[in-house]
């Protein structure tokens, strides 16, 4: 098996950024899993008043399996929520149940990054499964042009992680402001809440410092960065 000094080197800062955002997310979400809300409402129930408070309808709540699976899908309307989200009245559940409802916000709203991110899913989606396997195979060929295709569809899943991050705290900004002004939390139960997206939304920048090393990687080593590729 083939080693690289020079991806383990760009990977390692992307890898311990990722555990380290996910054991931040982890944790914060447990920590606050035990603090229920003074409303006593449920994280379906706090999506449901925020979405209602902005008058915004034809969104079906409901529950999806899995640990933090919670989204938002824009094809179809719903807006999906993890057992531990959609029952539960802690201010963790009410926390991400309402970043989501945000993401609902955004959609009927028109918001522009939000729709660019929903038209490069697809395109992402095959681009990330393909560049591996043509980037990897040209270098075992020593074929460039499948070098550089490989680095071109890569480069997909790069503008896929940034356009992210403002969608994910264009949603977030959403949930903090309007969970205090709808009823849902109080100002000093958001401060706790926020602590929750302000967790999760690091998984984010881990995701989009991860993407942006591996294409330094694959420019460096097709020859489109520093003159020469790997012989």
């Amino acid at each position: 098996m083939y080693f690289d000094p020079l991806y383990f080197a760009l990977a390692l800062p992307g890898l311990v950024l990722a555990l380290l955002a996910t054991w931040m997310t982890r944790s914060t979400f447990a920590k606050y899993s035990h603090v229920s809300a003074a409303s006593g409402l449920t994280g379906a129930q706090a999506a449901a008043r925020l979405l209602q408070s902005q008058g915004v309808s034809g969104i079906t709540i409901r529950e999806h399996e899995g640990f933090l699976s919670d989204h938002y899908d824009p094809r179809d309307l719903t807006l999906n929520l993890s057992p531990d989200v959609y029952g539960s009245n802690s201010l963790s559940a009410i926390g991400v149940a309402c970043h989501e409802a945000g993401h609902a916000l955004q959609h009927a709203k028109l918001y522009g990054p939000l729709k660019l991110r929903t038209e490069l899913v697809p395109l992402t989606n095959i681009g990330s499964q393909l560049s591996y396997i043509l980037f990897f195979a040209g270098m075992l060929m020593n074929f460039p042009l499948l070098l550089k295709v490989g680095v071109g569809l890569f480069l997909l899943t790069v503008i896929f992680a940034f356009v992210t991050l403002p969608v994910e705290w264009d949603a977030s900004r959403r949930a903090k402001l309007l969970m205090v002004s709808a009823g849902i939390v109080s100002p000093l139960e958001q401060a706790s809440a926020a602590k929750v997206l302000n967790a999760a939304f690091l998984t984010y920048v881990a995701s989009a410092v991860t993407a942006l090393l591996t294409l330094l990687y694959y420019l460096i080593r097709s020859g489109l960065l520093g003159g020469r590729s790997r012989d």
